[in-house]
């Protein structure tokens, strides 16, 4: 069975953080690749929140454009309406019966995947690999994992990270702001923003 990793989000923009959490999951779970995937328009969020699909999707490539196994889907952008995890993965999993899928989450996305849409069906169809961002978080992963499981049947497992904190709005408040980027964003997605006006 091949081992793929899947990184969800709307990457809006993609950062530093999302890549070093990418790259952990393939040495630590050795994984076989890991497909970057930008959402289209996430049902929890209107299309003005977000950059469309298409830019977000640019910034995706340009960022992972070096590490040979990293790959892009614009699987979820090119649906029309709303985008679901458990329908991604259900089709993922239609569409090729020899492999295995790995959802890589950040840690607090684990509190919150019981109000997702349909949560049973994720778990179903992938094994979570949630981000451990210091060990006082360790605990209150490993006993949400439990209550996971217990209740859906959920195979999660606890990716050791260092603490990252970075995050999309704070990116965008900062470049509307004037202020630099430049230790958060790849070097070429951060020219991409800039010679577009990007944020501002």
């Amino acid at each position: 069975m091949r081992k793929t990793g899947l990184m969800g989000g709307t990457f809006n923009p993609i950062h530093n953080g999302h890549l070093m959490l990418a790259e952990a999951a393939l040495a630590q779970f050795h994984l076989d690749e890991v497909i970057f995937m930008p959402s289209g328009v996430p049902y929890t969020k209107s299309a003005a929140e977000v950059l469309p699909g298409r830019i977000r999707a640019e910034m995706t490539a340009l960022a992972i454009r070096k590490q040979p196994r990293f790959s892009l889907s614009v699987m979820e952008i090119e649906q029309d309406g709303n985008t679901y995890t458990y329908r991604t993965l259900e089709q993922l999993r239609t569409e090729h019966p020899d492999t295995e899928y790995y959802f890589i989450v950040g840690a607090d996305s684990l509190f919150h995947m019981k109000e997702w849409r349909c949560p049973e069906r994720i778990f179903a169809n992938c094994t979570v690999l949630a981000a451990v961002r210091g060990a006082e978080r360790t605990m209150d992963l490993e006993r949400q994992a439990r209550i996971l499981k217990e209740e859906y049947g959920a195979e999660i497992r606890l990716l050791d990270t260092k603490p990252v904190d970075i995050s999309s709005s704070d990116i965008r408040r900062r470049i509307a702001a004037g202020e630099s980027a430049a230790r958060e964003v790849p070097e070429a997605v951060l020219t991409y923003i800039e010679k577009r006006g990007l944020y501002r």
